[in-house]
């Protein structure tokens, strides 16, 4: 119970606007917990950011999973995962800026970030089965993750001033574009 309001303040503090404003005070101060109940649940401020930070991707993996279940065609994959996630992350921009920001922003997740970043392209190069060529599938998944990233921080952030259609289709067009035979 206590764990779980940490982790959701959490998602707040790390995915906040501004940036993340992280230090074991200011968690139990917004949780209402004394520091105390903290380390009963975290060795330390990196861990809790960690644990923060795999309880978002978990929640994304999730959500991607979920929407391409029950998906016929590459296309409609591709539209039901760029969806759902476009949801998760203009829904909650917290877990968006967790998500996609924080690894950047924070010294405690640049690693981590890293490692889930060929998780992701691993899912959509599963996905890429009009391209024969595995190193041609490889790389495209690849760039298609940095692409995709860099749209999703652009969005969150204002810098991309559409509607969250137009911004969906968009990503889809460029999944659905990239898997054209060579």
């Amino acid at each position: 119970m206590r764990r779980t309001e940490l982790l959701r303040v959490g998602v707040e503090l790390l995915g906040a606007p501004d940036g993340p404003a992280v230090n074991v005070r200011a968690v139990c101060k917004a949780a209402g917990l004394t520091e105390r109940y903290f380390y009963e649940s975290f060795p330390d401020r990196d861990q809790f950011v960690l644990a923060v930070y795999e309880h978002v991707a978990e929640q994304a993996r999730d959500v991607l999973v979920d929407a391409v279940a029950s998906a016929t065609s590459p296309a409609d994959l591709a539209e039901s995962a760029v969806r759902a996630f476009v949801e998760l992350i203009v829904d909650h921009p917290a877990i968006g800026r967790v998500l996609l920001i924080a690894p950047m922003a924070d010294t405690a997740l640049a690693e981590r970030g890293k490692q889930h970043a060929p998780g992701f392209g691993l899912l959509i190069e599963a996905q890429l089965s009009e391209i024969d060529d595995p190193e041609e599938r490889q790389m495209t998944a690849v760039g298609l993750v940095g692409a995709l990233v860099t749209l999703h921080v652009a969005y969150l952030d204002g810098g991309i001033k559409v509607d969250r259609e137009k911004f969906v289709q968009h990503c889809v067009r460029l999944l659905v574009t990239a898997n054209r035979r060579r």
